[in-house]
């Protein structure tokens, strides 16, 4: 170690840098369409949960204890390796050949099996940490909104989850910061994210102490960055009165 020649160039230039950036992008791209993926899916399943239609909510309920139970490589890995292949030929083809939509490149297969598996495995966490949020509304809210005349749905979308949402969105931020620190595992099955390229570097020149510590600084720098958005976009928090709150 004492021999070892410290050389941040050989990270942040040439080859290697193009490679990091490369990197940086493809994990921002896989981190938000994951998040987007998980919200949609965690909103569904929430409603489930409160669809009269008991299946639903059984349905609901072991999807989320089957996903949150279960390692995401697990799941990454089953859905490369054992769902894509019993697609119908024409599509893996497609997958494999670069898919055009409307003019437009899409990701590759690997990348979408990512997005898919981060989306489904957040989604159980999220869809907790609403159900959560709703049940911190108060039940009154819930008898007010069915004398108005409400069903279900409208109640849930008009009234109790924008609450829910004020109530829940610190643990949810969590969870979208959870899908970037997950995103790395996209790299078992060949997605060129930030720590695939990262191990690319050090493979290359073998300075292994610059590349590691570049991307542990590029991902706090990408963590706090998403943090900073997601509280500034997030509903402002309802506060009960003469409960003292900290900074």
């Amino acid at each position: 170690m004492k021999h070892y020649h410290f050389d941040w160039s050989a990270v942040w230039s040439g080859q290697p840098l193009t490679w990091l950036l490369h990197g940086v992008g493809v994990t921002m791209l896989l981190t938000v369409l994951s998040c987007l993926l998980a919200s949609l899916l965690a909103v569904i399943l929430l409603a489930l949960r409160f669809v009269p239609w008991r299946p639903a909510g059984w349905l609901a309920a072991g999807w989320i204890q089957l996903f949150r139970n279960t390692p995401l490589t697990v799941q990454m890995l089953f859905w490369y390796f054992g769902a894509l292949p019993l697609l119908p030929e024409g599509l893996r083809n497609a997958l494999a050949n670069g898919p055009i939509l409307l003019g437009l490149p899409l990701p590759s297969s690997e990348m979408l099996t990512a997005i898919w598996s981060l989306g489904l495995f957040s989604a159980a966490f999220l869809a907790e940490d609403l159900r959560a949020g709703v049940r911190a509304v108060p039940f009154g809210q819930w008898e007010t909104v069915r004398s108005q005349g409400f069903s279900t749905w409208p109640a849930l979308r008009y009234v109790i989850l924008p609450q829910a949402l004020a109530h829940a969105w610190p643990p949810m931020v969590n969870q979208y910061l959870n899908v970037l620190k997950n995103s790395p595992l996209a790299m078992s099955i060949a997605v060129a994210e930030l720590m695939y390229q990262t191990n690319q570097i050090e493979s290359f020149n073998f300075h292994g102490i610059e590349a590691y510590a570049s991307a542990s600084v590029l991902y706090l720098l990408i963590g706090l960055a998403l943090s900073q958005l997601l509280q500034r976009l997030g509903p402002a928090p309802l506060h009960d009165k003469g409960v003292p709150h900290g900074r």
